[in-house]
């Protein structure tokens, strides 16, 4: 089995609705993602023959989906009161919502999903909410 590994950062604030401690706040993290992707073979023609694929798509998708999130508010949907949303909004503020509680852990599933839609084998995806801390998530199989 082949890997490739690659990796960006964004940053943005969230919160945790529901949490008992400093989390609850709104407060921000510079996110760090690391994909990892895989095949049992490698390119046999073509300019990326000998390769996986070209890091430079792999960085590139990537990065698209780290710049949806770049300088944002995300949060999980309904978590705010549909008043203060429309104000964040009115004042033109980036606001993403999610279908899960923005934690290192969603993050890592969130990221796995989409670079599985793109059409990558991964392996897993890695998501650092501090230097020293991590999450990380991965399938046992596609399909």
């Amino acid at each position: 089995m082949y890997y490739l590994e690659t990796e960006q950062s964004f940053d943005s604030a969230h919160f945790l609705k529901g949490y008992e401690g400093k989390c609850k706040n709104i407060h921000g993290h510079r996110w760090r993602v690391v994909i990892e992707i895989q095949s049992p073979s490698l390119q046999k023609e073509g300019q990326t023959q000998g390769m996986i694929v070209d890091f430079s798509r792999l960085k590139e998708d990537l990065k698209n989906e780290t710049d949806y999130l770049d300088h944002s508010l995300i949060m999980e949907k309904n978590s705010l009161k549909p008043n203060t949303l429309y104000a964040l909004r009115e004042e033109e503020f980036s606001v993403v919502e999610v279908d899960f509680r923005p934690t290192a852990e969603g993050f890592s599933r969130y990221f796995y999903e989409k670079m599985s839609e793109k059409g990558y084998y991964v392996k897993s995806a890695r998501v650092y909410e501090t230097p020293a801390n991590c999450a990380s998530y991965g399938e046992d199989s596609h399909g």
